[in-house]
């Protein structure tokens, strides 16, 4: 008896640390990080100190050090922890990594236009035209007005047109005729831009002549890059909503069109509004087809209909193409006017964001 409560004792010890219990302490992988960081980083000054080239190579240092820290800690878990847990830990560090190497991209784009771009970020810039001028100065408004418009009216003609295709597929689409729309779709998911630039230009021309340049020519051409996008968003909302939903409201005797207009829309607007606000973001940065369509133009315009029409794009292209006398001005306006086309699309998707938790359904009683 007195040699069975000692076993019993004896197996109910408490651990004394997490070494004996088979786990890494807690504070281990950021030692081991901070360790590598710096192995790495004092051997790369050896090495810059032993050559001619005296310039520190900081990001070999931090991918070594990355390097080591993952052997290192994979070696460790697999002496402590086991293969399993290892391997765990490894692919952990893996994921990790690819996920900081695709923010580096993003992080230093951003980093880069805000830095470049804040040099004219001011009143002039949001208040004047390139009319008359030829060096510093002038500033970017007909191209930002010029922007506006343009994916307004493309906003106008793609939305409905997107959205009611997306409905037709999912509700009623049946047979080859769906199936021909679909595989349109596909086809002009992928279509390259100046080919729709090319269309628009050919289809004003039949009514205009050669040679037209027209804002609403631009909308044209985005459209036929926008549409696409929507509906392949749409119809993956749409499909979303339970059928369940749908035959509640068959069995209540109500009609198709007033279901997906009561039920099936209002369920799934949340994620159509952030579906067209990509499909925005998607052609709003387009430079090529606007260039042969929509033209580009030193003076403000107002009218879609009416003359060539300057747009962000293609005046940051124009800016940074054909520099003047004074290169350093028009470069920094090319740097001002991508800061401000990514401020657009920012401020579009915060405004599809607040849409869209608006109008999301409510499922509480």
């Amino acid at each position: 008896m007195t040699a069975t409560t000692n076993r019993a004792q004896q197996y109910a010890r408490p651990i004394g640390n997490t070494l004996t219990a088979g786990k890494l302490p807690k504070f281990a992988p950021l030692s081991i990080l901070g360790g590598s960081l710096i192995v790495s980083g004092l051997i790369f000054l050896l090495v810059q100190q032993s050559t001619t080239d005296k310039s520190y190579n900081v990001t070999g240092a931090v991918v070594v050090g990355a390097l080591l820290y993952a052997v290192i800690t994979y070696t460790a878990s697999l002496l402590i922890e086991g293969r399993r847990k290892a391997k765990d830990r490894l692919l952990t560090t893996l994921v990790t990594a690819a996920f900081v190497i695709a923010l580096l991209p993003l992080v230093s784009v951003a980093i880069t236009v805000v830095g470049a771009g804040a040099a004219r970020f001011d009143i002039n810039y949001f208040s004047l035209s390139m009319r008359n001028v030829v060096g510093a100065g002038g500033g970017a408004l007909h191209a930002i007005t010029g922007t506006l418009l343009i994916t307004l009216a493309t906003s106008i003609i793609s939305i409905p047109i997107g959205i009611l295709t997306a409905i037709y597929l999912v509700e009623y689409g049946r047979g080859s005729l769906a199936r021909g729309i679909t595989f349109l779709v596909d086809v002009m998911t992928g279509i390259p831009s100046i080919v729709a630039g090319l269309f628009a230009f050919a289809l004003l021309a039949l009514f205009f002549g050669p040679g037209v340049r027209l804002g609403i020519g631009g909308a044209i051409a985005l459209s036929l890059l926008m549409i696409p996008v929507v509906v392949r968003s749409s119809e993956e909302m749409l499909k979303l909503v339970p059928n369940e939903l749908r035959e509640a409201a068959f069995a209540l005797g109500v009609p198709k069109w007033l279901v997906v207009l009561k039920v099936v829309l209002p369920t799934s607007i949340a994620g159509i509004i952030t579906g067209v606000t990509l499909a925005i973001a998607r052609v709003i940065g387009e430079t090529a087809p606007l260039l042969i369509i929509a033209g580009f133009t030193q003076s403000m315009n107002y009218n879609l209909f009416d003359g060539p029409m300057m747009t962000l794009p293609v005046f940051v292209y124009t800016q940074y193409a054909n520099q003047g006398t004074d290169g350093a001005s028009y470069v920094d306006r090319a740097w001002t006017g991508a800061l401000v086309l990514i401020l657009i699309v920012m401020a579009l998707n915060l405004i599809a964001r607040l849409i869209a938790k608006i109008f999301a359904p409510k499922f509480g009683r």
